[in-house]
Parts: C-alpha cells; structure tokens; sequence
C-alpha cells in the first residue's frame, strides 16, 4: 500500500514503490506450474513457430455455399451449431434457445418454435460449438445446413486449410440475438436465395479476395474489424462491387443485394472472424506451444484452446461485461458475455486493436485514451507482434499478437474483448455494447494441463 512508502519516506528514507501482486491470481498450484514453465527455451522456441505460421498464412475468400456443402462432415445427421465451447441445452442462455429453435424451424425439421426446442431438448437435433467445424459466427453463433456461409482459404499454406463463417444478417431482430419469428426466417431464406448467389458470383468473377491488407487498411481507417467495421464493409465492396456489375445476373437483384449490404456497417464482420479463425488455425498443434488459438463465450462459459494442447476446450464462467446500455436496459437484462466474435481478438484485433478505433468508445464506453492504454497493456501478453497490421494511434506499432498464456497467468493482465450486449432473454436483441476480460483460470487450467503433458 502506498501508505507503507509515505511513511518511511517521512522519516527520510528512499523508497522503491512496486506495483506487484502474487501470480496466478494467488492460485498455489498454478504458481507451481507456472514456476515450471517460465523460461523454458523450449516453450519459447515452439510459441516462435506458432506465431510464424500464424504470420505466414494468407486468408482469402474463395467462395460461397451452403453449410450442408461446405462443412465437411456437418449432415451425417441433423445439427446445428453454436458459438462458444460445449454446453447442453439445458445450461444454454436464452438467446442460443431461441436461435437455435428458429433454424431447426427454417430447416423445415419442426412446425413451430415449441416443437423445435423439444427436438433438441430432446437429443434428435445434436447442438455443437462451431468451431469443431472449423467454423465461427458472432454471438449466439447459430449455423445450420441450409444457410450460406463464406469460404475462407489459406493461400499460404500446402493444404490451403479452409475456415467458415455464415452471414452477417444485419440489426435488429436477428436470429444470432435469439430473434426467430417469421420475418427473421424469411430474412434469412432471402439471404440464401439473392444476397450468397451474389456473393458468390462476384467472388468467382473477382478471383478471390485476399483479406489481410483489407484488415490492415480498415485499422488505418478507425475500424478494429471486430465492433467496428465501417471502414471494412466499404473496403469490402469496393472490390466486390465492379465484379458484381459483371456477373451475368439480374440487375434487379444486384440492387436489392446492395441495398441491404451497405445498410449493414457489420456485414464485414462475418468474414473478419473467418479470416481470423484461419490464421489461428495455422499456428495450432504446435507440441510444447503455449501460444493461445481460441477464445470463445457461449453466453454461459469462456472457453479457450492452446496450439499445444490441441482442440481441448479451458472454461471457466464468463466475466460480465462492463458496457453502455441502450435506454431502458440494465446489466440486469444481459446474457452473460456471448459468441465466436472473440476470435478477432486472439488474431490481434478488436479489443487489442482499439487504439486504432477511437471512435468505439462512443458505443462500447471509456475514453480514447482507455481505448490507447488497452492496445499498450496488450504487448505484456503476447509472444510478439504482427507488422501487417499496425496502429496510426501508437506511431503505426504493429498489433500485440499471439496470446501467451504463461505471460497471462504470470502478469495477471486478462486479454481484453470489446463485445455487443445480449438481452438475456430470446428475441429481444442487443442491448448494450462493453469491455470485458476473458478470465484467468482458463489459462491456468491449460496450463496446468500442458505441464501434465510434459511430465
């Protein structure tokens, strides 16, 4: 306490003020771990190569299907996916239920809303986390069959590994808040029938679109591609739209297409996770790695995975999230911290990246400066960083980049994730917007698995 230092320094002596609390937030065991791994040449050796290849890959998006189509392995039986780790339907927040029950109805799998949710509640519809598909979409992450999803491919890797993510519906009373009347459904039925078919007719008349320089040019630009994605969406269409005006569909269409997407600032969004999702996934199964590929919330649980130790899942609760409410909510209306969309975040971006974002404040609150100081502290956990993406605000610094979780649990600095704000019940939609922190015992917990696998 700063009282200790007034007072010897009263009796005219020198005193050293440390700012200094016990590591891995006082937990003895993780202590123990963790006395065990700092240092280890090893581990820094194995979190170097994670984060090369992670620099290395080349995210471009190739195509658009369905997810019946593209996902391999996703209809050998009737499924759904959502965002975050595993959870059971029962644990399930409100708005995962609810969209959840709506897509099985739009898969024409049940009648009625109530009828859905006995399917699942049931076990005839099987509910998994996106990211066993090596997929992932914002908040309650809901993925089913039928609908259209973007392909994402690593040109810079032998196998030219492929990530997904569906599409962005827009604001409002959407099927990713929980929302699932009818007129969410046909939302999404035109999505499928017009706005992919364009999509995906632009893409093959533009050759693919790579997306890290569109990334890197939307940060210069105040986006930090997670809440923020102005700049990115109208980045995005300037490349789509003159090969759109030269496909060979209706014109009618093309219109109808455009006027949804540039009344949608996030529709960037979708394709900024799946680009992230497909860099991480270049830097997992890494033996002896510490280097942190996902982080993830389900409205109930955070859940991480380490390039180390491969596709096991780290929970712990999610933190709650400190944000701006519209009128008429409170933090007592709020789901817990919800969706895929952290995985900006694990890449660098969103919350790591904010200093490039100043104008995100206004939505998910702080300062600018609140804004500058969370990219800063975002350094102390990283392995290193990434000079493709850079930060005008921080004299063009590159983006602290690939999570370290000895570095977490040893400084006791959370990765930071600005986030929207779910309303806890279905349908409702988003009520607020914020700052949270991914919690600490999911480092720990890997942690403490890792050194498991060294003894």
């Amino acid at each position: 306490m700063q009282s200790f230092a007034d007072n010897i320094a009263a009796e005219g002596a020198k005193v050293s003020s440390l700012t200094w609390q016990p590591p891995a937030g006082g937990d003895a065991d993780a202590a123990l771990t963790l006395a065990r791994l700092v240092g280890d040449a090893g581990i820094a050796d194995a979190n170097q190569r994670a984060l090369e290849r992670f620099l290395s890959a080349k995210p471009v998006v190739v195509d658009v299907s369905t997810a019946g189509k593209a996902l391999p392995g996703f209809t050998d039986r009737r499924r759904l996916l959502h965002a975050g780790p595993p959870i059971l339907w029962a644990d399930m927040c409100g708005p995962m239920q609810g969209g959840l029950a709506g897509a099985a109805v739009l898969e024409g799998w049940a009648e009625t809303i109530d009828a859905a949710m006995k399917l699942v509640a049931d076990g005839e519809i099987l509910c998994e986390p996106c990211h066993h598909f090596d997929a992932v979409a914002p908040m309650a992450g809901i993925i089913s069959p039928s609908m259209p999803v973007w392909i994402v491919e690593d040109a810079g890797s032998p196998d030219r590994h492929r990530t997904y993510s569906n599409f962005n519906e827009g604001l409002g009373k959407v099927l990713r808040f929980g929302a699932n009347s009818e007129e969410v459904l046909e939302r999404l039925r035109w999505m499928a029938d017009e706005v992919a078919p364009a999509m995906r007719a632009a893409i093959e008349v533009s050759g693919g679109i790579e997306l890290k320089p569109l990334m890197a040019q939307a940060l210069h630009m105040g986006d930090e591609v997670h809440n923020r994605n102005t700049a990115a969406t109208g980045l995005l269409m300037k490349r789509l739209v003159p090969s759109l005006m030269r496909a060979e569909i209706d014109a009618g269409l093309k219109s109808r297409v455009l006027e949804f997407i540039y009344g949608n600032d996030h529709f960037f969004l979708n394709l900024s996770m799946a680009a992230c999702k497909n860099m991480l996934d270049a830097a997992s199964g890494i033996d002896g790695s510490t280097f942190v590929t996902v982080m993830a919330r389900n409205g109930v649980d955070f859940g991480i995975q380490m390039s180390g130790t491969g596709k096991q899942w780290f929970r712990a609760p999610a933190n709650p999230v400190d944000g701006l409410y519209f009128p008429g909510f409170s933090a007592e209306d709020a789901a817990a911290d919800l969706g895929d969309s952290a995985i900006t975040e694990t890449a660098g971006v969103g919350g790591f990246a904010m200093a490039s974002a100043p104008a995100i404040v206004k939505f998910v609150g702080g300062t600018p400066s609140d804004a500058t100081q969370n990219s800063r502290n975002m350094q102390e956990i990283t392995v290193g960083t990434n000079s493709a993406f850079t930060l005008p605000a921080l004299n063009f610094a590159p983006t602290a980049t690939g999570i370290d979780a000895i570095k977490v649990v040893d400084r006791g600095i959370l990765p930071v994730i600005n986030t929207g704000i779910a309303h806890r019940e279905a349908g409702v939609g988003q009520i607020g917007a914020g700052i949270t922190t991914a919690p600490l015992k999911c480092f720990a917990d890997a942690l403490g698995a890792f050194a498991r696998t060294r003894d």
